[in-house]
Order: C-alpha cells, then structure tokens, then sequence
C-alpha cells in the first residue's frame, strides 16, 4: 500500500502540532514509520488519505462498538445539532442518559457526567479522598487512568514502594500519594495495606486491563481487592472506560460479578463523541457539589450532541443485548485463528483474550502483568504490525494496547485477516 498523502500531512502536522499528533501512540512511535491519517469510516472499515481501505481493529479505542458512523446514532447527532451545540445549561437529554445508564449498570445510584476518561478517572478519585478524608490511592503498574498528575507514575525501588513521576511535570508531592502495586499480585496490596491500614481512599484499577496489551484478571484477585477495601473502608474505583457497555450491558462488574464503589465510564458512552462519566450509590455521590463538598464542574459537561450520540448507542445496546454474545463469537474465531496460524511455527506467543478486547504477544510466557507484558518481542511485533497493514488491517499502533473488535465486523473480515496473518508470520 502507498501512503504518500498520509506522509505528506504528517509531514505538515509536525510544524504545528507537537510530534505532529494529539495524542502520543498516534505518532507510531512504537512501531516506527509513518502514522495513517483517516478521511472517513463505515462500517468495520477505515479509508484514508492515500484511498487504502483498511480493516479496523481498534474502534477508536474501544467506542465504535456498533461499528463507525452507525446510522442510529449519526442521524441523532445530526438531529440534535440543528437544535444548538452547546448552552452551559440543563437539558433533559441528560437526565435521560443517565435514567438509562443507570438502569443498565449494577450497583449505581447516580451519574455525573465529564467530557473524557481523564477526568471523569480524576474526578472519582478526588471524590473518593473527600467521602474517606483520606489521601493515598493505591494503583497497577501498567494500568492507564488517564493524563491526570496522579496516575503518571512509574515504579520506585521495590514492588510496594511509593512511585515516582514518570512525566516531568508531575511534582514528587503528588507521587508519594500514590502507591503503586503490580496487577493481578493480590499479596503486594495486602502488603500496602499493612503499611498504610488508615491513609487509602481508594483502589482504582482496569478491572480488565487494556493499555498493557489485554490482560484479564486472574481468578480471585479482584474478589481479593473487594475484600481488602471492606477490611480497611477503603473504596474500590473500576476504571470501565474501556469495558463500560463492551464487556456486557453492565460492563465488567455485571460480566465479573464484583461490585466497585465507585465506576468510572467513557468510550461507548459518547457513542464516538468526547464524554466520560463517574457513578456510584448515593452516600458516595452525596459528597459531590452542589450537593457535597468535594468540588467538580466541568461548562461542556453533558454536552447536547454528546448527550444525543451517547444515548442513542445506549438505546441501540439495550434493545439488542446479542451484541455482546455476537463480538464475543467473532473475538474468538480471531483468537482460534490466530492461534491456529501460531502453533504451525516456532514463535513464541500469547494470546489473551476477554470478550471483544484481545492482544497478541510475542513471549513465552504468561502475560499477567506490565512486567510479562514487557517481556514480548517488540521487534517481532512491529514486524507484525505493518505486515498487516500492507495486507489492508489496522492494528493498535503499540505492542501495550488491547484490540477493541466491532459488531459491524463480519466473519468474512476476521477470516481474511487470518489469512493475511498466515502471509504476514512468515516474516515474523
């Protein structure tokens, strides 16, 4: 495939965007050459700027659940735009959203709405050390909740020590409230909790992690973590941006059957439009403004063609809840062909898999955490990367992402991808 536009307008982006991107993984930084600009989606499938048709695999990171410029929700954006964009004030459409939200997610009272994952994961954790009046938050090593000052930080010097910045930026006072832990390692959380019994708000972790690759909790470890925050009244945060409304009409604490304190959402939510939310019972919510004292505001909150597209998606999910069993199916047929594909040659790999969210890693060994995570092959998955997108397939542009499939995928595109992988492996 040729990608002389798309080089051209990198090219262009660079003078006047920093890295020529808005957001990092986009540079394909990770795995090298030239980042694809798209002019338009349907479907299951990306066109970009050279023409190239290309089977999508990310769903814009999670949200196009239904597939790109799903009618339904194109014409209620459309609709709703010729009404007005933006009033800094109350409408009904968001009580209406949020009527429905909640009667689809267990163990929620109330919602509050933002505009990104970002912040809707930082407001619930400000809103957690308001209702415990405590300062510490305990968080995984390869788990991503977002830009917010609190979450970027990397490992100190042991495995249940006190992080450090890993973005300049991000003062050390912030850091040292944030304790770090590896997922799925249930003794390193105890271990905090034994050193800190009455300093931790919150837990806030990916119950399915997805910016390590995807990486599915092991068994026990978040009935674990459930039970450590009643020992010590600390709260549990689920960070459902990526699984809210994906893994279920519930989202990972329906499909796991654990009930979070407090959920953050976004992704589908937006129906591809920029919203996040947080939600949790009412003595949680209660402590927020104006009602409480823990402050949030946000004048773009509840934005009425965000509000629009986010609840069409949710009507379209709820009405048709064999979405879930259907990307479940077409999640596995990739796994079992890819996998198939796999045991023919003498690489090694992973899959993991939980619902529609997959990762391929080029390892030998269980991937359970960042640490497994990074042991993978990153040249072989570059290799991997642009084989398959010269055969017409767009993958996460990162060995570290979870693939996100959509319902508008259809077994005939997962089976030509098995095919271009059985091209593609050998060169890996």
């Amino acid at each position: 495939m040729q990608y002389q536009r798309s080089s051209a307008l990198f090219k262009a982006a660079q003078d006047v965007i920093p890295g020529g991107v808005n957001s990092p993984v986009r540079a394909f930084k990770a795995v090298g050459g030239t980042p694809i600009f798209v002019e338009h989606a349907k479907g299951a499938y990306l066109y970009d700027a050279d023409n190239n048709k290309l089977i999508d695999y990310i769903a814009s990171w999670g949200p196009m659940i239904l597939g790109h410029a799903h009618e339904p929700v194109i014409e209620a954006v459309k609709s709703r735009a010729d009404l007005g964009t933006s009033f800094g004030m109350p409408t009904a459409l968001e009580t209406e959203i949020a009527e429905l939200a909640i009667s689809m997610v267990p163990n929620i009272d109330k919602i509050r709405f933002v505009n990104s994952g970002t912040e809707a994961c930082m407001s619930a954790v400000r809103l957690a050390r308001g209702a415990t009046q405590r300062e510490k938050i305990i968080k995984f090593a390869g788990c991503y909740h977002g830009h917010s000052d609190a979450f970027l930080i990397q490992a100190g010097s042991g495995a249940v020590t006190f992080g450090s910045p890993s973005s300049p930026g991000v003062t050390r006072g912030t850091a040292k409230d944030t304790l770090l832990a590896p997922y799925n390692n249930l003794e390193a959380v105890a271990q905090l909790f034994k050193e800190y019994p009455d300093e931790i708000a919150a837990i806030i972790i990916e119950p399915v992690a997805g910016n390590m690759g995807c990486i599915p909790p092991l068994k026990g470890f978040l009935e674990g973590l459930r039970a450590l925050c009643n020992q010590f009244d600390s709260l549990l945060i689920f960070d459902e941006v990526m699984t809210g409304f994906r893994l279920a009409k519930g989202g990972a604490q329906e499909l796991l059957g654990i009930k979070a304190d407090i959920v953050t959402f976004g992704k589908v939510l937006g129906g591809g439009l920029p919203v996040g939310a947080f939600a949790a019972k009412n003595e949680i919510m209660k402590h927020l403004a104006p009602e409480g004292p823990v402050y949030q505001a946000g004048t773009l909150s509840g934005n009425p063609l965000a509000m629009a597209a986010g609840l069409t998606m949710l009507q379209e999910l709820n009405k048709d809840q064999e979405v879930f069993n259907r990307l479940d199916l077409k999640t596995a047929r990739l796994h079992e062909g890819l996998e198939t594909v796999l045991k023919d040659t003498d690489i090694p790999f992973q899959i993991n898999r939980l619902g529609s969210m997959i990762s391929l890693h080029f390892t030998e060994d269980e991937v359970i955490d960042f640490e497994t995570a990074a042991s993978g092959n990153n040249e072989k998955f570059n290799t991997y990367f642009h084989g398959m997108l010269n055969e017409g397939i767009y993958l996460p542009p990162s060995a570290f992402e979870s693939y996100f499939l959509n319902d508008a995928l259809s077994f005939e595109d997962i089976d030509f991808t098995i095919n271009a992988f059985k091209k593609v492996v050998k060169t890996i």
